[in-house]
């Protein structure tokens, strides 16, 4: 496998890793349309446990057969394919090699009703299946981040041990947080830090916006000037965030939108530095051929094409 320059400086930020865990992180990296260019575009699919199948699949009955997502992953020429333990089990054997895999190792579920998550998955389960990375939401701000906090502290350092790269899903909710604080600008940018300072090697947070929630945080915010009037401007302050732009950021496609929605978002999260989108809903839940076209715009986007 051909390593390119810029996938070798960013391999360089991870100074303590060892060589395992570097290529598998190469390999994601490496795959796809966009392989070399230190852009990602990677396809989770764990809405099935999260809100349910129908909400999920319905609206693209094919997907609801788990050898849908890698072929699509594949098709598309994505960096990577993430999903829970029993939709990696259900098309390991046809597709072992094909596209690098992320088990996503926690899980909750639509009927919930705390801001928590359950272990489902071992890394013993990755090592088994191939993958390249682990991945793991924390909840911070909830009753029981600090818990979430202890279990990716513990998870990563084996994965680590045996070569393999961890993802953060870093997602603020609960606690004192409101509804439009689960998205502001201070507490998103806080929650990338977070992930980074727990040894994240690829950081997933959702898009900011331009509230922020916090007043203490309000106050530095307007005494430095920081730009938080377009979404662009929010994107480089995440990265600025996630130890000065030295740790990979992807940000979330978010609930359902329409195609030019997606369009303008990518194009602003390029704009301020990302290096690239985890997209599901808005790439499955579209007949396969309105997937593959919105998802090779979404890669020309980060080429630079579209």
């Amino acid at each position: 496998m051909k390593v390119t320059q810029r996938v070798r400086k960013i391999l360089s930020w991870y100074e303590s890793d060892n060589p395992g865990t570097k290529a598998n992180l190469a390999r994601i990296l490496m795959t796809g349309r966009l392989g070399g260019t230190g852009k990602m575009v990677i396809l989770p699919v764990d809405q099935g446990w999260e809100h349910g199948p129908a909400r999920s699949f319905a609206p693209n009955p094919p997907a609801y057969d788990p050898h849908y997502f890698p072929q699509l992953a594949i098709d598309a020429g994505l960096n990577a394919y993430a999903a829970p333990l029993g939709q990696l089990e259900a098309a390991a054997d046809s597709f072992a090699g094909t596209v690098p895999l992320i088990l996503k190792m926690n899980s909750s579920n639509s009927h919930a009703t705390t801001k928590d998550q359950a272990v489902t998955a071992s890394v013993g389960d990755a090592l088994r299946l191939g993958c390249g990375a682990v991945g793991f939401t924390i909840y911070p701000g909830s009753d029981d981040a600090f818990e979430m906090i202890e279990e990716i502290r513990e998870i990563s350092e084996e994965a680590k041990t045996f070569g393999i790269a961890t993802v953060i899903w870093s997602y603020p909710r609960g606690g004192n947080l409101s509804k439009e604080g689960e998205t502001a600008i201070d507490v998103t940018a806080y929650a990338a830090h977070m992930a980074a300072q727990l040894g994240a090697h690829i950081i997933k947070v959702k898009p900011p916006t331009d509230h922020i929630e916090n007043p203490d945080a309000k106050k530095v915010y307007d005494a430095e000037k920081i730009d938080i009037s377009s979404l662009s401007g929010r994107i480089a302050h995440i990265m600025e965030s996630s130890f000065g732009g030295r740790r990979l950021v992807v940000f979330s496609g978010g609930a359902a939108k329409g195609t030019d929605a997606v369009y303008d978002e990518i194009r602003q999260l390029r704009d301020g530095g990302a290096n690239g989108s985890i997209i599901g809903r808005n790439s499955f839940q579209r007949s396969r051929e309105d997937a593959l076209k919105l998802l090779a715009n979404v890669i020309k986007i980060y080429q630079g094409k579209f």
